[in-house]
Parts: C-alpha cells; structure tokens; sequence
C-alpha cells in the first residue's frame, strides 16, 4: 500500500436544508468570525443572506458574508455566476455601511462563469413566456442566473478567464453569444459595444482580485492549519439535481456543490452544518404540503418578517416538515443542524410538526419526484403544546422553556442529527449553542 499522506485541511459545509431563508448568513456570520476562509460555491447575487452586526444591517448577495471579517479571507469559486455590475454595486452598498478593504480580501477564481445584462433580460422574458404558454413562471429572482448556468451547459458561456485574456477574442465571442439569444429572442436588444466597453473596465478592476482557484484552494488546503468555512447558497429542496423540479434553482446547493464549485476533494470536507427555521418558509409558486393558508400561516409570516431578501416577496409559510429535512440529510449527511427563529413559535398554543406524507391514507416511504405527486400527498402532523412565553433573551439551552426544549429533542430525534444550535433573535448573540 502507498503511505496516505495527510488529506490536508478540513472545510466545513453551511447548507439550506429546506426552501432557502433558513438564516444560513447567521449560522456563517458566526463561523465566520473565526475562520481563515469564507467561499462561495455556486449560485450567483439570486442569493440573499443578511447579516446584523453591531446593529448594522448587511446585504450579500454575491459576496461571502465572511466578507465583514476583516481577518477572512472571501472566495468566490468557479461554480459561481458572476454578475459583474451586481458585485461591485453590492460592495459600494455595503462600504456605506462600513464595509472596509474588501477588495483587498476577495480571491475570485478564473474559472467562474459571468452573467451578462443580457442573460438578465432573457431571464425576464422567459418568466413571461412560461406565463403565457403555462400560466405559471418558476418564480425566478431575474437575476439572470438559469440563463447563464444555460450558456455553461450549453458551452457558449464566457468566463472569467476570457473577459481578462485577450479582449478582442473575449468581443468577438460576447457578440456571438449575444447574436444566438437574439435568434432566440427577437425583441432582445443590447447595445454591445458599450456593453463590452463597461465589461473592458470591470474586469480590469476585477483583475487584481482573480486567482486560478483550483491552485489557490489546493494551496489553502495543503498549507498550514487553516480554518476554512464554504457558505451554500439557495437549499436542498432548491437544487437543480434533488429540489421540487421545476421549481429550483439552476445549480447543485447541496453538498456535491461544495466540491466542484471550489475544486475540493469529497475527503476534505469536514463539519456539513444544515440550517433549518423552526417551520418553514417558500417563496414563488410550487409543491409545498405543510404550507398553512390561513391566520397560522399569516402568523408566522408577519412575526417572522417573512418577505424576500432579493425579491422582496412575501413568503410561503407553514409548519416545520420532517421529511424534509430528513430527505435533505440523506443527500447531505449533516453533521449538526442549527435550527433558527425559534421565537416565532413563542406565540403559539399548539405547534405541529409534519413527520409523514400519505397518499389515500398509506404513508409514502420517499420524498417523491414527481411535483404532481408532491402536490396531493396528505401530511401526517404530530402535535405539540406551545410554551407560550417569550425566547428571545434565551442565550443557554437551561433558559429555554420546558415545552421548547422538548420540541427541540423530538425533531433532533427524528432527523437523527444532533441540533448544534437554536436562534432565538436576529443578532449574532442570539444563537444559543448547544455543544
């Protein structure tokens, strides 16, 4: 047998664990504060994660939440779709909120593909067409994220590399791409000469921040001791390969994700932590059987501010599902769960907790595929007494109400993953940890 050498430095995983919101930008601010590392995998600025420090409310779209850290540095991986424009204005946005040296700390791989104004356009359009032909859209943030995952699979896609390699090149291809969409889309119209001439000048202020990300991440791995923390963006029941297709997002946001969107070996990931609100949350249109349509839901979305970091929607809600999330943890083998806004819940006599899917009366044993399927199954609930008393200044496990903690147990229990954390409140202290 060769001698194994040592596999290097560990990363640890932040994931959604059902329809995005779950407070993933909390659970990374937290890590965050100690890790040497912070990147990004894949999505594109579709994501929306907030992070309140100091009673300052940030914005990330694009940008790693890590980026407040002045002692981490950001990563945004090759499995990322850069929207040029979108990231340097999401910079200038927080810089008036304090952001400082971002640039200094901000690696960006060659490799990552970029969203072009066009791509945001497209994305529009077809929204509009699927309304027209289906009567229903997929309930996209328009960011023109599909569009361009579309142009990578399709391999017409520009890259990072080619915006900063020779721009005669780089022109002749963004027209070309440019002339197939207009085929497809007759009333798309782009002015590409000062397209190209914008893109000429953000990609020489990108250029200092690009790295090739591949050598890059081997580097961090394989150098000294290195904490380093990848921040999923989007959720399991999202992702392109395993979410409620079609209504998903356009790349892997599980685990898998964390490997080809940074070029990080299966054997270096470490801690996979799925986060997870005390019930659940959808924004847009699709299959979502806990979801409560009356003065519950109503409930949970007004106390829970439930309304779209990047879209501005108000939110889906209902009551927590287990399959879900058990079905997210086979996909993910999470580590631990933190399980946030828990205080939402303060409110209420009795919490339901769906642990089954029926169809005529008979438990299903999958979470299923087919969205027709997903759109009739009858949830099995199991129910509990609400605490009734306010969590909020909760900041030990001991100071949670009796009733709460029980909550807690059984869904640990039942997903058979232990909860690491509970949030209670909006800001970093608010996060009680377990162990």
């Amino acid at each position: 047998m060769p001698h194994k050498s040592s596999t290097g430095n560990k990363v640890t995983v932040v994931l959604g664990a059902q329809w995005g919101d779950e407070g993933k930008g909390k659970v990374v601010d937290l890590l965050a504060t100690e890790s040497d590392l912070v990147c990004r995998c894949q999505g594109g600025n579709n994501a929306g994660h907030t992070v309140v420090v100091e009673g300052k409310e940030y914005d990330f779209h694009l940008l790693p939440s890590g980026i407040i850290n002045p002692k981490s540095i950001c990563v945004i991986g090759n499995g990322v779709v850069i929207h040029l424009p979108g990231l340097f204005e999401e910079a200038e946005n927080n810089e008036k909120k304090g952001l400082k040296g971002w640039e200094k700390r901000l690696i960006v791989s060659d490799r990552a593909h970029l969203v072009f104004d066009f791509h945001q356009v497209v994305d529009g359009i077809q929204e509009t067409q699927r309304q027209a032909t289906e009567g229903k859209i997929i309930g996209t943030t328009k960011k023109g994220i599909g569009p361009t995952y579309a142009s990578k699979a399709s391999r017409t896609g520009l890259r990072v590399c080619d915006l900063l390699g020779d721009f005669k090149e780089f022109s002749t291809k963004f027209k070309n791409l440019v002339k197939q969409y207009q085929s497809m889309y007759s009333s798309l119209t782009v002015d590409t000469e000062s397209q190209l001439k914008k893109l000429k000048e953000y990609g020489e202020r990108l250029r200092p921040m690009v790295r090739d990300g591949v050598y890059y991440m081997y580097e961090a791995l394989h150098g000294p001791p290195k904490k380093i923390l990848v921040e999923g963006a989007n959720a399991a029941l999202l992702d392109i390969d395993f979410g409620t297709y079609p209504f998903v997002t356009s790349s892997n946001c599980t685990v898998g994700g964390a490997c080809t969107g940074l070029g990080i070996p299966p054997l270096n990931i470490g801690e996979v932590y799925g986060v997870s609100k005390a019930y659940t949350t959808r924004v847009g249109i699709g299959a979502f059987p806990t979801e409560q349509l009356n003065v519950t839901g109503e409930l949970l979305q007004t106390r829970g501010h439930e309304v779209g970091v990047t879209t501005g929607r108000k939110r889906r809600c209902g009551w927590l599902d287990l399959v879900i999330l058990r079905y997210a943890h086979m996909i993910n083998g999470f580590t631990a769960i933190a399980l946030t806004k828990l205080d939402i819940l303060d409110v209420l006599d009795e919490i339901k907790v769906g642990v089954a899917y029926k169809i005529n009366g008979k438990r299903i044993p999958h979470f299923p595929a087919d969205m027709e399927l997903l759109h009739k199954v009858e949830v099995e609930y199991e129910t509990f007494p609400g605490w009734k008393s306010d969590t909020s200044a909760a900041r030990k496990w001991n100071n949670l109400p009796q009733k709460a903690q029980n909550y807690i147990r059984f869904v640990e229990n039942h997903i058979g993953v232990p909860i690491k954390w509970v949030g209670v409140g909006k800001s970093r202290e608010c996060m009680i940890q377990m162990f």
